[in-house]
C-alpha cells in the first residue's frame, strides 16, 4: 500500500483527481469506481473544474458507484443517484446511461445484486476504485464482520454508519437501516484503488488501517492483500501514526 500525506482536504481531493486523469488519459474508455459521502466531494469538485477547463472527457467513461440506500427513491434528495447528479455527472460530459449506481427500489434485492455484480463483471471491472473509509472501518457498506469473499449485496447499516449519515437527514430515524453494496470482493477486482481519508474524526480508523492488522472486523483491511492500493490521506487523519 502506497501512502501519500497532504497538507489538507483540498491537496487530498487534488491528489485523488490526478490519478483519476490519468487513468482516463491512458484509456478514454475508463472504468471508474465511484464513491459517495462527504469525503470525495472535493475530488469531484476538481474533476469538475479541470473538465470545464478542458482537461478531461468523461464521453467515453463508464462509472459503477458502490452502493445505494435500499427503500429510497432515487429521486430523493439524499439518494446516491441524487448525490453523483449533484456533485459529478451533471457537470461533465458523462453519458448517464453509463452511470450505473444500484437500484435500491428494485422489486427483488437479491436480484439486482445478482444483475449488478453480473453488469460489472461484463463492463469492468474498475480500471481504477475510489473509496472512503468510515469511522468503523466500513469500505463502501461493508460493515464490520462482512465476508471478504462477498459480492454485491443487501447489508444491514451499523448504527455507528446510521449515526454519520445522520447529518444528511433530518434525523436518524430517516436513515435507511439497509443498502446494497458492492462487495469486499468486488471492490478487490478492481486493477487499482485510491482510499482517500481527510479529518481528524478518520484518525482512528487510518491508524488501524496502517497496523497491518488483518481482520474482517475491520473492512478496509482487506485492501493489504490487494497489490495496487494507494492511501491518500491528509495531516489531520494521519495524525495518530
Amino acid at each position: 500500500m502506497k501512502v501519500i500525506v497532504t497538507r489538507d482536504n483540498q491537496e487530498m481531493s487534488q491528489k485523488a483527481a490526478d490519478l483519476l486523469q490519468l487513468c482516463m488519459e491512458e484509456n478514454e474508455e475508463s472504468v471508474l469506481g465511484l464513491a459517495t459521502g462527504g469525503t470525495p466531494r472535493g475530488t469531484y469538485q476538481e474533476l469538475i473544474r479541470r473538465y470545464k477547463a478542458g482537461e478531461l472527457d468523461f464521453s467515453h467513461v463508464t462509472a459503477f458507484n458502490l452502493d445505494e440506500y435500499v427503500g429510497v427513491d432515487q429521486h430523493h434528495p439524499q439518494s446516491y443517484h441524487t448525490f453523483m447528479k449533484e456533485q459529478l455527472f451533471q457537470h461533465v460530459n458523462m453519458n448517464i446511461e453509463k452511470a450505473h449506481i444500484p437500484n435500491g427500489q428494485a422489486p427483488d434485492l437479491q436480484e439486482e445484486c445478482a444483475r449488478y455484480e453480473a453488469l460489472i463483471e461484463k463492463i469492468g471491472p474498475p480500471h481504477i476504485q475510489l473509496l472512503g473509509i468510515g469511522h468503523n472501518g466500513h469500505i463502501g457498506f461493508n460493515e464490520p464482520g462482512s465476508s471478504f469473499k462477498s459480492e454485491t449485496h443487501v447489508v444491514d447499516l451499523a448504527d455507528s454508519t446510521r449515526d454519520a449519515n445522520a447529518r444528511f437527514f433530518e434525523s436518524k430515524s430517516d436513515v435507511p437501516s439497509q443498502a446494497i453494496t458492492m462487495g469486499i470482493q468486488s471492490i478487490m477486482k478492481s486493477k487499482r484503488i485510491v482510499l482517500i481519508a481527510s479529518g481528524e474524526k478518520k484518525a482512528e480508523a487510518i491508524r488501524r488501517l496502517l497496523s497491518q492488522e488483518v481482520s474482517e472486523d475491520f473492512p478496509a483491511s482487506a485492501l493489504h492483500s490487494h497489490p495496487d492500493v494507494t492511501l491518500i490521506v491528509d495531516l489531520s487523519a494521519y495524525q495518530k501514526i
